[in-house]
């Protein structure tokens, strides 16, 4: 998953970041629309974050989010 933009699922992940962070409002997400860093930003202002804790939360959510998705698909070789 691209680090700036996680626009491609961004429907589906909206959902896995509410229960995430619950502080975030639908209208946060209509302004992030996809955008990790934008994301970032909303984090620090919702909870008090530092910028790099912020984009270090971002960056794992993304991670586990990308690691989910490809449970259970065979590896290619």
């Amino acid at each position: 998953m691209n680090h700036d933009t996680i626009s491609g699922q961004w429907k589906q992940l909206s959902g896995q970041i509410k229960k995430q962070w619950g502080k975030l409002t639908d209208d946060d997400l209509k302004v992030v629309q996809g955008n990790a860093l934008m994301l970032a930003g909303r984090l620090q202002e919702r909870y008090g974050l530092a910028r790099d804790e912020a984009e270090r939360q971002v960056s794992d959510f993304q991670r586990e989010m990308s690691m989910s998705r490809h449970k259970g698909k065979p590896l290619k070789h």
